[in-house]
């Protein structure tokens, strides 16, 4: 027995499967640069343009990661780099949206604490390592400390900067409706404030990545920061090519977990700034 679809329902079909092609096709496209270049790359070693000796072709890149994996010593130092990262990113986010929130709303603390504050972000981030070692020691606090420094600024920035660019007429509309301080929050301040909290996230996230590295710089026996210092120490250029590989797949992928993972809350807050428009 065959099905046959009516008009208005084939034409619901067509829109639903070309929005499923979009959706996968615009991670692929995102990857045509870099597997572009990986491509020209390891024609130009094996044509004989290039020895490969110092920049290995993608091929031996790939073989070294496959020989670490096979070992067992990759996954060790990837979850032990992820450890520490995702540590010092709670620690980062936790204090950085606590003190912007507080910054943001409250004008006495933004001019007490934001100079402060600002002072601290222009240190750049290897001058924290002796010091965190000379307090916390060379084990892992002082490493997670150190990435929640990283974390800490950009979220602080992002959450005290969207709280003061929320417009001064829907707060007070909030005020006319004689909101309390928590429905404030809930039904004005959050919706303003997430799409550049979201935003704050990704950056901190990116910068705890970068910190890492210098983390893992200060006595680190394990984690992908080690594979770096390892490879260099050793003469190795692919090892440390394949150590940066997995950092880049490793914060891609941790950066896009975050943003489907906040999705359903942007949709939530569009559709409620619709709502609010309408009304």
């Amino acid at each position: 027995m065959t099905v046959e679809l009516s008009a208005p329902a084939q034409t619901e079909v067509i829109p639903a499967a070309s929005s499923r092609l979009r959706r996968y096709a615009r991670p692929a496209l995102g990857l045509l640069l870099p597997v572009g270049v990986a491509l020209v790359w390891e024609m130009m070693v094996w044509l004989g343009l290039s020895n490969g000796r110092l920049v290995p072709p993608p091929s031996k890149i790939f073989a070294t990661i496959v020989e670490l994996a096979r070992s067992g010593e990759l996954t060790h130092h990837i979850v032990a780099t992820l450890s520490r990262v995702f540590a010092g990113f709670a620690l980062g986010v936790v204090a950085g949206t606590l003190l912007g929130a507080v910054s943001g709303y409250w004008g006495l603390a933004r001019r007490l604490l934001d100079p402060t504050v600002q002072a601290l972000r222009a240190i750049p981030s290897i001058a924290w390592v002796p010091l965190f070692i000379l307090w916390l020691g060379i084990f892992e606090t002082s490493k997670v400390a150190l990435i929640a420094v990283g974390v800490f600024f950009p979220v602080y920035l992002g959450v005290m900067g969207a709280i003061l660019s929320v417009d001064r007429k829907i707060v007070e509309v909030g005020r006319t409706f004689r909101l309390s301080g928590p429905a404030m929050i809930r039904r004005i301040l959050l919706p303003a404030v997430l799409p550049a909290y979201v935003v704050a996230l990704r950056v901190g996230l990116g910068l705890g990545w970068m910190f890492v590295v210098a983390a893992e710089f200060m006595g680190a026996s394990e984690g992908l920061g080690y594979l770096l210092i390892d490879g260099q120490q050793l003469g190795k250029p692919a090892q440390i090519l394949a150590a940066i590989v997995i950092f880049a797949v490793l914060g891609k992928t941790t950066d896009w977990l975050i943003e489907i993972g906040f999705a359903p809350l942007l949709r939530w807050q569009d559709a409620f700034g619709r709502q609010s428009g309408a009304a």
